[in-house]
């Protein structure tokens, strides 16, 4: 099996076939192992880290520092990959991120030897955002290459791919939980950190190169639409909304509930599961049904802030804590974040061909980088501005305010989409057009030749 496949060509004119060849299947498996394993090393951290940091001498507003200049790197990251992803290579930006985040897990989980206080927190912060680059790189050439390699088909097969990051979701924080509470703080790093690094080489040989021409368009002509930028707005409240959760939920359901750290890494199944099994699903319906996207994202938005309202819940409610709600409630936001992230990217990428921007690689990068860097931009505010009104009024205030702003992240779209049925339809009628010709011209040609 040659990995070196002229992905260029074959994908001008790919279409869905009737069953999938062993390299499409291979490239499907690469691709999800490491949405899996970048997720499983990333989550961890949730059901101890927060409290072992506080006995280094770290204050609740640190550690949300901590979670979020990993959001900043990878910002920086995403943008600058997204950018030079073809001068740079798909292949080569995705396996050298892994292991450059192999390597930092790893190293994360030597940090509880280092002196406490401004060492620790220092430490902590150097190896967080080296960690963030190499996912950055292995995140923005995984969006692109699926979107190349699977051009009609791109919701669809990042639902799966998404299921594959909330498998790893699901899996961190109880794993995570149990390996500290058995073996202590180093021992969840090391061996999430070594099975990282395992992926390096398997990712190696079965990914194939992608070759296209850089593109001459930028960054700032595409955010610079009016509907860009709302779905750059709900794509930072969305990713907010997770990065506040990470930092702040183990320490409120230990203080509230008294729960262990592996009780807590349970609660956050809550989240993740549903989120895990409905993204195949909405990535389906989207890709049949291109229409559907926009309501998609405005009920996922509305049904978002309900569930963060009710987190706490929201303190003007006079509604008391109780465990079950906030599993509920968990459960509701991990479904509906399903619901509103899986339409987002094809939606961005539509809207891009329309106004003219080129069919390639090129683009594609450039619209994976924007929206990975938006994602970690909520990832940075989220636990950064949700720590500090955590530790100066409360965690119930401080989930209302993620509600908020996803509400009114989805009235915005809301408004837009009525105020545009016709920029709508016309977006479908033209996708159909586009699928119908490429099912003429790719009947009998498999996306991927063996």
């Amino acid at each position: 099996m040659d990995p070196e496949v002229d992905v260029e060509q074959i994908a001008e004119t790919a279409a869905p076939a009737p069953r999938m060849t062993r390299q499409q299947i291979l490239t499907i498996i690469s691709m999800a192992s490491v949405n899996f394993s970048s997720m499983i090393c990333y989550s961890i951290l949730g059901p101890f880290f927060p409290n072992e940091a506080l006995k280094k001498g770290a204050s609740q507003t640190i550690v949300g520092l901590i979670f979020g200049c990993y959001a900043v790197s990878n910002l920086i990251g995403s943008l600058v990959m997204g950018k030079y992803i073809v001068q740079i290579g798909a292949k080569f930006m995705l396996v050298m991120g892994l292991f450059v985040s192999s390597a930092c897990t790893i190293m994360f989980g030597l940090l509880d030897r280092v002196p406490s206080g401004a060492t620790f927190i220092s430490m902590c912060f150097i190896v967080r955002s080296i960690d963030a680059l190499g996912f950055a790189a292995a995140m923005t050439s995984t969006f692109a290459m699926t979107a190349k390699i699977f051009p009609n088909n791109v919701a669809t097969i990042l639902g799966c791919m998404e299921a594959f990051t909330g498998l790893g979701l699901i899996l961190g924080p109880p794993l995570g939980g149990w390996f500290y509470q058995s073996f202590g703080y180093e021992v969840p790093f090391m061996i999430l950190g070594c099975f990282l690094l395992i992926m390096v080489p398997f990712n190696m040989y079965i990914l194939p190169s992608v070759e296209a021409d850089p593109s001459k368009d930028s960054f700032f002509g595409l955010l610079g639409k009016g509907k860009i930028i709302l779905i750059c707005y709900a794509v930072f409240t969305l990713s907010g909304g997770l990065g506040f959760l990470d930092a702040t939920l183990s320490l409120f359901a230990m203080e509230k509930f008294k729960l262990s750290a592996g009780y807590v890494g349970l609660i956050l199944l809550g989240l993740s599961l549903p989120y895990c099994l409905v993204s195949p699903l909405i990535g389906y319906i989207t890709d049949k049904y291109p229409s559907t996207r926009s309501w998609f994202i405005v009920t996922g938005g509305a049904a978002t802030a309900f569930g963060f309202f009710m987190l706490g819940p929201a303190p003007f409610f006079h509604i008391s804590s109780q465990l079950w709600l906030l599993v509920l409630m968990l459960s509701v936001v991990g479904l509906s974040i399903g619901m509103t992230a899986i339409p987002m990217f094809p939606e961005i990428i539509s809207y891009a061909y329309e106004q003219g921007y080129e069919e390639g690689l090129g683009t594609l990068g450039m619209v994976s980088g924007l929206f990975g860097a938006f994602w970690s931009f909520g990832m940075f505010c989220g636990p950064t501005v949700g720590g500090v009104i955590t530790q100066h009024l409360s965690f119930e205030w401080a989930a209302a305010v993620q509600g908020g702003m996803a509400l009114l992240g989805a009235f915005l779209l809301a408004v837009y989409y009525v105020c545009h049925p016709q920029q709508q339809q016309q977006q479908q009628q033209q996708q159909q057009s586009v699928r119908k010709d490429s099912r003429a011209a790719d009947e009998r040609t498999p996306l991927l030749a063996e």
